[in-house]
């Protein structure tokens, strides 16, 4: 009699395991795979055709599909449009929640070479402050063989303030920024290296140059100027420093920023990024202490109204960055 009901519990067993392995071999099969069809954004022409795609793949997973069949072109360097006039698509999309039918087409766009933020910013850095003391130590090379070197105080002061600045920024680059693993091409990243470098240079020209004369209220006006130029330099600093330890847990999602009880932190009160706020500081300062303004007004003048457009519209960019990620704001 048990050997029967052993016999009978077997055999209910086998049919249960059967049955669920056929449930789920039904539920594979009725699986509606996407067929995504990679065409060039110029050309129009089929790039790759991808059979049997899930429907919860991302964009990042299909151009990872795309990166093995044109190894030449990583992730990075490719951008994926349902219309080659439409913005590039995100990496975090699910290929389902499309505007596509089982059937999707993707326009293909090569974005050229790309480098990482960190190289982005050593570049720039790296190249500004070596631009200027090539001024600073070679004039013989680049004025006239009748002068040497310059002896004006406020021209070593100079110096040593544009090169603490950028080895401040080199400083932040290494050990306090954490940048996205995002990309920047190359094409932009020489764009950008160029007006670093030269807008170093113009002002180490007149900087440096042996005819330069100095300020004129003298001492007071260079010394102000240099408190000014200090103070601006730890606030941007210190933004930095705050801005970093919003993200100190480890956590990829974003705090709103709030002053904190170091006094440069207080400017949160009043603007959304201070860091660019100290910046335009610094270099206002940095004028006013070389009085490079007046002297060169084409150009130092010009390339400072144009930082300062620039450093805005990146602080609206930042913020409103910001307030997209933030639910709940102050």
């Amino acid at each position: 009699m048990s050997v029967c009901v052993l016999l009978t519990c077997c055999c209910l067993m086998f049919l249960v395991w059967t049955q669920r392995t056929h449930r789920k071999h039904n539920a594979m099969s009725r699986t509606t795979f996407f067929e995504v069809k990679i065409l060039d954004a110029k050309t129009k022409e089929q790039l790759c055709f991808l059979e049997k795609v899930e429907p919860h793949s991302t964009i990042g997973d299909i151009k990872s599909l795309i990166h093995k069949s044109y190894p030449h072109w990583y992730p990075a360097r490719q951008a994926l449009k349902l219309d080659p006039k439409d913005k590039a698509l995100r990496d975090d999309e699910i290929l389902q929640n499309l505007p596509v039918g089982t059937s999707a087409t993707f326009y293909f766009r090569d974005l050229g070479p790309q480098l990482g933020w960190t190289m982005v910013f050593l570049a720039e850095s790296i190249g500004a402050l070596l631009t200027y003391l090539l001024f600073y130590f070679r004039v013989p090379f680049i004025y006239s063989h009748r002068y040497t070197s310059t002896s004006q105080p406020v021209v070593k002061l100079a110096c040593a303030c544009h090169t603490s600045h950028y080895v401040k920024r080199l400083i932040e680059t290494i050990f306090v920024h954490r940048f996205s693993p995002g990309t920047m091409p190359l094409r932009t990243i020489i764009r950008n290296c160029a007006y670093y470098w030269g807008f170093s240079a113009w002002l180490a020209y007149y900087i440096n140059h042996p005819l330069y004369t100095p300020p004129s209220y003298g001492e007071l006006q260079v010394n102000c100027a240099l408190v000014l130029f200090v103070v601006c330099e730890l606030g941007n600093f210190s933004i930095h420093l705050s801005l970093n330890n919003f993200r100190g847990d480890g956590s990829r999602g974003r705090k709103f920023p709030v002053p904190s009880k170091n006094p440069f932190t207080w400017l949160f009160y009043f603007v959304s990024c201070p860091n660019y706020t100290y910046e335009v500081g610094a270099w206002v300062s940095f004028s006013i202490m070389t009085q490079c303004l007046p002297v060169c007004l084409c150009c130092s003048g010009l390339v400072h109204f144009i930082r300062l457009l620039s450093d805005e519209h990146l602080g609206q960019r930042e913020a409103q960055s910001i307030q997209q990620r933030v639910q709940r704001l102050p």
